[in-house]
């Protein structure tokens, strides 16, 4: 099931506020929610609505171009301990 939302914005101090407009909620069947950017489609997932549309800023702000540039992903991925295999297509597209 799902919630689709349009009204008021929200503030990270008001629990009882209605969520930011154009957002869906998708409750997923493991537990976990998606939260999706109506208008552009973005997505991100997350424990809960609040976790879902933590997750889905940083994706909007990646999908905008208003992310931090990373000179070296590769290289920002182990950092982060992240094991990082390009197969013989090369990097996918945000690597790029």
């Amino acid at each position: 099931s799902f919630c689709f939302l349009t009204d008021s914005m929200a503030t990270v101090s008001d629990r009882d506020a209605d969520p930011p407009a154009d957002i869906e909620f998708v409750h997923e069947d493991d537990g976990r929610v998606t939260a999706r950017h109506v208008e552009s489609g973005v997505a991100s997932f997350g424990d809960t609505e609040a976790e879902a549309l933590r997750q889905l800023a940083d994706a909007l702000d990646s999908h905008f171009g208003d992310g931090e540039e990373i000179d070296d992903p590769q290289a920002y991925l182990a950092e982060l301990g992240i094991d990082v295999e390009i197969g013989e297509d090369g990097p996918p597209p945000w690597l790029e």
